[in-house]
């Protein structure tokens, strides 16, 4: 879970994921829609892979990317539950209030 979460961190490579909800793209494709190296990009998408969050496969030179989405999904419900939240609930997220404090 501790490699979703680190992955999950950078903004880049949340949007690599969101992009990947339309479906698979190329890395070329990928890495267009980003002002940085591709290096960078490569980057980004070792550390996507290796939390699981995405499969490669690579055909002759092309690298397509797949969002492999009951990763993100295990993860998140891990997550839920080490918080201590009821995903059987019928609440809705407004029930559970703002348990911060503000001081002033």
């Amino acid at each position: 879970m501790n490699k979703v979460f680190k992955a999950l961190s950078d903004p880049t490579r949340r949007r690599v994921l969101e992009l990947l909800r339309k479906g698979p793209m190329a890395a070329g494709d990928l890495s267009g829609h980003f002002a940085v190296s591709k290096p960078t990009m490569s980057a980004h998408f070792n550390v996507l892979r290796e939390a699981g969050l995405i499969h490669a496969e690579k055909v002759g030179r092309v690298i397509t990317y797949r969002l492999k989405m009951s990763v993100l999904e295990d993860a998140l419900y891990g997550f839920v539950k080490a918080v201590g939240l009821d995903l059987n609930s019928d609440r809705t997220p407004a029930d559970f209030g703002d348990t911060t404090k503000e001081t002033e």
